[in-house]
């Protein structure tokens, strides 16, 4: 049997928020396994490093012995969570949905224990309900306290448009736990208002009020450390600053090698299962001179890797990573493209998207701008250059590489 002072340490381990610490205390000494619920809204149809850390926090409650309850968005994605938006966020289609929960609920397994994990999805009792349900629903909160929200009071002071149906978010979400009648509610830092929701909604049913517990939001690998803090945006998908959990191997391993050597200690903290004993020491060891920054790094990705593929992978990954960029190498299994030249040649930003190195000219521009583009082994230093006919080998920041003939 774990103590109860145990349980904290690792349960606490990593949490920015808890409410309350005495509850759960006091509940961890009755020794009966907690109901502890997280909820993952699937609007893209995979999942990043950056949702793992709460899933981790998932991992070690059910190492624990507590029941966790993975909770598949699929309705409350319908409604588009409001959180963090400066305007009311596009909805995606059934079929995106679909596609998302299912893929959420596969990748979710490579973290935690399916056995043990309890797979449920919200339309299971919120697409039932009736709109005299709803109503009743709306009724036991109060919408000053909903425009206490960040988001919402930011965008009404600026006369930006908020729809109705995104007040009832928080209530939806919050209903879930009402449905389960969970003991903890897990979330990112951004959710605390959310979760908080459910706190409140659960006394208004005559239920126990769940406790809080949020983790950290892991930055993007564009990140960078200032002043003795991390600076960057949040990892997402949409910005192009992720490493996926289902992404190959060499690819993962890539870009964690990307990060910058100060961000690295954030990724460590966040995603590592060594010990914060474990890293501190490591850390003493880099910043002493004992060890290499990259060192340290590749063993980071090496456990990324290991972790969503195998030990082998990480192996095989690392000799490519070595063979192709430590040593400069250019890689044997490049694509290759044929362009049609434009009068005065190919602007190389736009050669960038149209060889599909990059996703549109902007993104060319900027890494141009960041030093990331190489043609034939020089970098190219201005955005002016134009690239006229011939086979040259670019290579686009770190990762990406292509032959590209221009005609």
């Amino acid at each position: 049997m774990t103590s109860v002072d145990e349980q904290l340490a690792l349960l606490t381990r990593g949490a920015v928020d808890l409410h309350v610490l005495s509850e759960l205390e006091a509940r961890l000494k009755t020794g009966k396994p907690l109901k502890v619920k997280a909820g993952f809204d699937p609007t893209r149809p995979d999942l990043h490093l950056g949702h793992t850390v709460l899933m981790q926090k998932m991992r070690h409650f059910q190492e624990l012995g507590h029941e966790v309850i993975f909770v598949v968005g699929d309705f409350t994605a319908q409604i588009g969570d409001p959180t963090g938006r400066s305007a009311t966020r596009h909805v995606p289609t059934k079929e995106e949905i679909q596609e998302g929960a299912q893929t959420y609920a596969e990748q979710a397994f490579k973290i935690l224990d399916k056995d043990r994990t309890r797979l449920v999805y919200n339309s299971e009792w919120l697409a039932k309900m009736a709109f005299d349900d709803v109503i009743r629903l709306a009724g036991k909160y109060r919408l000053a306290r909903m425009m206490e929200r960040d988001d919402f009071k930011k965008r009404w002071n600026e006369h930006a448009s908020i729809s109705i149906h995104e007040l009832l978010y928080p209530l939806a979400q919050a209903y879930d736990s009402v449905a389960l009648e969970c003991d903890i509610e897990l979330g990112g830092t951004d959710q605390l208002f959310n979760l908080l929701v459910g706190r409140d909604l659960m006394r208004e049913y005559g239920q126990r009020p769940q406790l809080v517990m949020t983790t950290p939001i892991l930055e993007g690998l564009n990140a960078r450390f200032e002043d003795g803090k991390v600076v960057g945006d949040k990892m997402s998908k949409s910005l192009d600053n992720y490493v996926g959990v289902s992404e190959a191997p060499l690819d993962q391993l890539g870009k964690m090698m990307s990060i910058s050597d100060g961000v690295m200690w954030r990724y460590y903290e966040l995603l590592s299962e060594k010990s914060e004993a474990e890293i501190k020491a490591l850390r003493e060891r880099c910043e002493g001179g004992g060890m290499n920054p990259r060192d340290a790094k590749m063993a980071l990705a090496k456990e990324i890797v290991s972790r969503y593929h195998s030990a082998r992978d990480a192996e095989d990954a690392e000799a490519r990573w070595s063979a192709q960029f430590s040593r400069g190498e250019v890689p044997d299994d490049m694509p290759e493209v044929t362009l049609s030249a434009e009068e005065g040649g190919l602007w190389v930003p736009k050669l960038l998207a149209m060889a599909g190195l990059v996703k549109s000219t902007s993104e060319g521009k900027r890494r141009v701008t960041g030093g990331a583009v190489k043609v034939d082994g020089e970098k190219v230093g201005s955005l002016d250059i134009k690239l006229k006919a011939g086979t040259y080998v670019i290579r686009a920041g770190k990762r990406d590489w292509a032959k590209v003939t221009v005609e």
